[in-house]
C-alpha cells in the first residue's frame, strides 16, 4: 500500500510540473507580443488619426477658409492689373497727343519773335525811298537785320565766322578756287553762303571760294 501512495504522488508532481511548462502556450504569448509591438510601429499616431478623424470639420473650415483668402488675393491682384492698365493706355494716348502737338506747335515762339521781324521788313519795304531819307532807309534795313539775327541767336542758331578761315570740308563746300595774294592758299577767298550751327550741330555747311597761289 505504501509503494503504491509514493508512486501516485509522483504521478501527481509530474502532472504538476508538465501543466506549469507548456512550450507552446509560451511561444504563443511571446508572438502576440511582437505582432502588438510591429503594430505599434507601423501605427504611431493612430490615437492622433482618431482625434483628426474624430473632428474632420476644423481641417474642412481651415482649408475654406485659405480659400477664400486666396481667392480674394487673386481679386485685387486682377483689380490692381486692370487698374495699371488703364493708367499706361491713358499715358500711351497723352504721350501721343502731346507728342504730335508739340511737333505741331513747337516752333511757336521762334515764329512769333520772327513775325516782329517781318513787321519791320514789310514796313521798310513800304516806305518811299528819296534822296532825303536814304540814309535813314539803310539804317532801318541794317537795324532789321540785327534783330533777326539776335532772334536766331535766341533759339541758339549761330553764324560760324568763315572769310579768312582755313578750309574744313566738315564746315565748308568749296564751290571753287582762285588765285590771291592777299589770302594764304588754302584759306577762303569769298563766301557765298554762311555756316550755320544749332546749338552744337551743324545744321548747314557754308559755300566758298578757296583761295590758291598765285603764279610768280
Amino acid at each position: 500500500m505504501a509503494d503504491n501512495r509514493g508512486a501516485d504522488k509522483n504521478s501527481d508532481k509530474q502532472n504538476n510540473a508538465k501543466s506549469s511548462f507548456n512550450p507552446n502556450q509560451h511561444q504563443g504569448q511571446s508572438q502576440n507580443q511582437n505582432l502588438h509591438s510591429v503594430d505599434e510601429k507601423n501605427h504611431p499616431d493612430s490615437s492622433d488619426q482618431g482625434q483628426n478623424q474624430g473632428n474632420p470639420g476644423s481641417v474642412t473650415s481651415a482649408e475654406d477658409e485659405k480659400i477664400e483668402e486666396l481667392k480674394a488675393l487673386a481679386e485685387k491682384n486682377l483689380k490692381d492689373f486692370l487698374y495699371l492698365r488703364a493708367d499706361f493706355e491713358n499715358y500711351k494716348k497723352h504721350a501721343i497727343k502731346e507728342r504730335s502737338e508739340y511737333l505741331k506747335y513747337g516752333s511757336e515762339r521762334l515764329i512769333v519773335d520772327l513775325l516782329g521781324v517781318l513787321d519791320n521788313f514789310e514796313r521798310a519795304l513800304e516806305t518811299k525811298i528819296t534822296q532825303e531819307n536814304f540814309a535813314n532807309f539803310v539804317k532801318g534795313v541794317e537795324m532789321t537785320g540785327q534783330e533777326f539775327r539776335t532772334v536766331l541767336q535766341k533759339f541758339g542758331v549761330n553764324e560760324i565766322a568763315a572769310q579768312g578761315k582755313a578750309f574744313d570740308p566738315t564746315l565748308h563746300e568749296a564751290l571753287g578756287s582762285e588765285e590771291s595774294k592777299e589770302v594764304e592758299p588754302g584759306n577762303i577767298l569769298r563766301v557765298f553762303k554762311k555756316p550755320y550751327k544749332l546749338h552744337e550741330k551743324m545744321i548747314r555747311p557754308g559755300q566758298v571760294i578757296v583761295a590758291k597761289q598765285s603764279p610768280q
